[in-house]
C-alpha cells in the first residue's frame, strides 16, 4: 500500500473483488464537498446533518475530528477522528450495536444520504446513498450498519 494514502481494504467472501476505502490527504479536504456531493441542493447541510446523526445515535459522541474516504465507485463517506468503539442506538427503529469508528461513520453517512435524497429528491444524492450502501454491504460490519439504518 501506498505510505501516503492510508487505505482501508475489505473482501468480499462471496467475491473475489475488494473493496477499497481511501483516506483523503488533507491537502484535498477543502473540496471535498463541493466535488463530490455540489450538484446536490443544499449540500452543504450534509456534513453538520452527518454529526447531528451521530450524536443522535451515540449517547457518548461530543463531537470530533472526521476523516473523508473516497471509494473506488466513486461514493465517499466520513468517519469521525477517534478510534474506538461506537455503542449506537436508533430510538427510530429500536436496533442498537457497539461498532467501529468506521461503521459509525457509515451509519451515520448512511441517514444523512438516505434523508437527505428524500427531502431533495435528487438523482445524484440517491446515487451516493446507493454507492455507499454497495460499500457497507461487503463490510465486516455489514449487520450491525444494516440492522441500524433499517
Amino acid at each position: 500500500m501506498n505510505n501516503a494514502v492510508n487505505q482501508h481494504l475489505f473482501t468480499d467472501t462471496e467475491n473475489t473483488d475488494a473493496i477499497t476505502a481511501t483516506l483523503l490527504p488533507d491537502h484535498l479536504r477543502p473540496n471535498f464537498w463541493p466535488q463530490h456531493f455540489g450538484t446536490v441542493p443544499q449540500w452543504i447541510l450534509l456534513e453538520p446533518k452527518t454529526f447531528t446523526w451521530l450524536d443522535r445515535l451515540c449517547a457518548d459522541y461530543h463531537g470530533d475530528f472526521w476523516d473523508f474516504y473516497t471509494l473506488p465507485n466513486g461514493g465517499s463517506f466520513m468517519v469521525p477522528g477517534t478510534e474506538q468503539d461506537y455503542a449506537l442506538f436508533n430510538e427510530l427503529n429500536g436496533n442498537g450495536a457497539t461498532v467501529s469508528r468506521e461503521a459509525a461513520g457509515i451509519v451515520a453517512c448512511l441517514m444523512t444520504f438516505s434523508h437527505h435524497a428524500c427531502l431533495t429528491e435528487h438523482d445524484d444524492m440517491i446515487t451516493h446513498f446507493y454507492r455507499l450502501r454497495e460499500y457497507a454491504l461487503h463490510h465486516p460490519e455489514s449487520r450491525a450498519i444494516f440492522n441500524l439504518i433499517d
